[in-house]
Formats: C-alpha cells, structure tokens, sequence
C-alpha cells in the first residue's frame, strides 16, 4: 500500500509535468512515456490491488494468510521487477531523444536512419522482458497465497460468522429509524433522514444518478474544448487537396488498424527540424478531416508514417510486410506473410462508406455505388505495378495491396519534399589570406 501511495504521486506528478511542450518533445513518442504508464498500471493500481487482497481475503475466509514470507517474497520480486522496468524504459526513451534530435556541425542528422535508434535500444528491451517476468512471477506468487488462503479455511466460517456477529439494533432515535408505526417510509422523515447525512450521501445511496452526474462533471472540462472544435469550422482551416480516401484505401487502412500498425507508428510529424528534416513537412490540422479516429500515436518503435506515401515504390512495401529485414536490416517487426495470400473483403465497402459519411466525409451516393469498380481498378493497377517492379504475381485481389494502396496514399494530399539521402558534405579548406606586406 506504501508503495501504490507512493507511485500515485509521482505518477500524478509526472503527467502534467509531460504536458508542458518542452518536457513532451522528449518523452512524446519516445519509451520514456511506456516507462510512465507503466509506473502507474503497475506501482500504482496493480500494488493497490496487491495490498487490497493480502488484508482483505483473510478476513473474508476467516483464516491467517497462508504464508507472510511468501507475500513478502512477492513484495520485493514486483518492486525490483517494477523499478528495473521503469528505468530501462527512462534509459531507451533518453536514448532515443538524444538520438533523433542529433545534428552533425554541417547541419546533417547525426542519425538519418531510424533503425539506427531500435538497434540501440533492442538491450534495454531485453531488460524490459526480465523485468516482466519478475513482476508477472510476482502475480502467480500472490494467486498461489490467496488460492491455499482460501483452502485452509474452516469449512463453516460463513456459519461460524453468521452465529458470532454482534445482533443488528437500530437506534429508533435516530432519523429515519424502523418503528412500529414504520415512519421511515413516509417522505417527511425520509428527506429529513438525507438531510442530517448530508446530499453527499444521499447521492451515494443512488448509484445510477450518482454515477451519472459524476460523469457530467468530468466531461464538462473536455466539453469546453470539444464542441466549440465540432460546431465552428473556423477552428481546423480545410485544405482544398485533402480528399477522401478510396474505396481500396478504406480497406486497406481498416487492415492497417487491424494488424495493430498504430502501435508502433505515428501518424504526427511535429514542427521540430529533426522531425521534417527526417520525415518531411510537418502536420497540419486539416490533413486529419476525414480522418476517423486518427492515427497520430503515441510511440514510434517504428519510424512515423504521415510522409511515407511515394517514399517507396509499392515493391517495397509488399516486401517490407513479408519479410522486414528484407527492406530494413536490424528491423524488429514481425512478419505480415498472410497478407500477400489473403484476399481482401469488399461486401461491407458500402456499409463503411456510409457510416463515414455520417462522420462528415463527403462520400456521394454515386461513390459508393461505384466502389466495387474502383476498388478492381485501383488495385490491378497497384498489382501491375508490383509485376514492373520484378514482384510477385496476382496480388490485385490481397490484402497487402490494400494495405500498400493506404500507406502510398499518406501524406500526399499537401505538397512537400521528399527528404533525400544525405551525402556527405565536403568542407573545402579556406585559402591562406594574402600577407599585405607582401
């Protein structure tokens, strides 16, 4: 409990102080913010839970706590596995601040690859595993004690309790208390009743309302914010060359979602120079209308993906998703074989359209009508450019077409400059300045 207390206030400190924007540029996207969440989930609500169970199932079954040096045992296995958690995520996330920010005194990137940073990092993940089987052993080590608490209980406690709890007596002096005339139930002493408890706990005794009002209150904050976004259009400037996705990018963004692509790539290019110095132009608001939810993210295992369209051709992407280290050497994503195999499904490709429209993408009747033919167009074309490029055969109807179909499409709406690989630069040395005796 001393430990959950403990990490609830630096946890509770550490997220506003990640909100100011020059603390949020180097942990945002970094693992410093997976260190901080876990600190959290797990020094905070998971050692709370701990403390709950160790005090409250012997009292529950009647019965001592099966072993303390168990309990113990756990103790120190979650805390060390926890605190070796948290500082190997610090340590990445430094890592990869320091690393993505660096510039060469020519003004090049120190590090213009991204893998150049997982590579890096990949020990401290390997730290991070250790570390979660510590703590998990911990949990297994708590199941175990509860379980054999619970079985050495006396096989009548809940008689044996039910026979020794003191008897119930209400105070019939007391507001709102049983009489013969049952006075509790006419309204005069009932309000009188919640009155001397106070509204507070009236409002307990009221679970629906109660939690419904609690839920106003906390929404009136991000109301404040929301509904003059939703209602004044003045708020996100439209950008005339942002359309809507096709019907195929639909698809394959819905496969992009499924695969759990957003866990490890953003879709957020931040205006700092090392961001558009190595991904492109930066962001604007208005790229993200027809966006539903968006992908900004909020960890880059992989680098950021809003400029990625025409980066690569579209062999590229079809051979980064089977094989990674294909493309990337040192990659550490897994493999997508199954989606070069897999066809995809266009029966519900009206159905999503529609419920986009109803989010505001200005879908027309005559474009949904239209999108099987779009969707057959759209992706022989991808396929046959695959064929050109010395791919594989008959991908028009795979899923990794789709998918290749909404990465091509990303960040393209806007017009921006493809970062190009830096060479390096060749510093001439300045000549020797005259001697003006001479």
């Amino acid at each position: 409990m001393v430990v959950a207390v403990t990490y609830y206030g630096m946890s509770t400190f550490e997220g506003p102080m990640m909100s100011i924007k020059s603390v949020n540029a180097v942990s945002h996207f970094t693992d410093w913010t997976i260190g901080h969440v876990h600190a959290g989930a797990l020094g905070w609500n998971a050692f709370l839970s701990f403390g709950i169970l160790y005090w409250v199932v012997p009292r529950l079954w009647k019965t001592p706590l099966y072993s303390t040096k168990l309990a113990t045992a756990h103790f120190w296995v979650a805390t060390v596995g926890l605190i070796t958690y948290q500082v190997s995520m610090w340590v990445a996330g430094i890592t990869q601040w320091g690393m993505w920010r660096a510039f060469e005194p020519d003004g090049r990137l120190s590090y213009p690859d991204f893998i150049e940073t997982v590579i890096r990092i990949v020990p401290m993940y390997w730290i991070r595993l250790v570390a979660a089987i510590l703590f998990f052993s911990g949990v297994l080590m708590l199941v175990w004690n509860v379980v054999k608490t619970i079985r050495s209980a006396p096989a009548n406690f809940a008689e044996e309790a039910e026979v020794h709890a003191p008897p119930r007596v209400r105070d019939v002096s007391a507001p709102g208390a049983v009489t013969p005339a049952n006075t509790y139930d006419h309204a005069f002493f009932r309000i009188q009743h919640e009155l001397s408890h106070g509204i507070h706990r009236a409002l307990e005794s009221r679970l629906v309302l109660f939690t419904v009002l609690v839920v106003l209150a906390l929404a009136v904050g991000s109301l404040v914010e929301a509904i003059p976004m939703f209602f004044d259009k003045d708020n996100v400037k439209e950008i005339a060359s942002v359309k809507p996705l096709t019907p195929l990018e639909v698809i394959g963004r819905d496969i992009y979602l499924r695969e759990g692509c957003y866990n490890c790539h953003s879709q957020m290019v931040r205006p700092f120079r090392y961001e558009t110095e190595r991904y492109g132009e930066y962001s604007k608001a208005g790229e993200f209308v027809y966006d539903h939810p968006f992908q900004w993210g909020s960890k880059r295992t992989g680098p950021d993906l809003h400029r990625v369209g025409g980066k690569y051709p579209s062999l590229w992407h079809v051979r980064h998703m089977d094989r990674p280290a294909s493309t990337t050497p040192g990659s550490v994503m897994p493999r997508y074989t199954h989606l070069r195999t897999t066809p995809f499904d266009t029966s519900l490709i009206g159905s999503k359209m529609r419920a986009l429209r109803i989010v505001g993408v200005p879908y027309t009747d005559g474009e949904i009508d239209a999108a099987p033919a779009a969707i057959e167009a759209q992706a022989k074309t991808i396929a046959a450019e695959v064929e050109a490029q010395q791919g594989p055969r008959g991908l028009a109807d795979k899923e990794i077409t789709a998918l290749t179909a909404y990465l091509q499409r990303l960040g393209t709406d806007i017009r921006w400059k493809i970062p190009q690989p830096q060479a390096p630069s060749i510093v001439v040395p300045a000549a020797p300045a005259a001697d003006p005796v001479k």
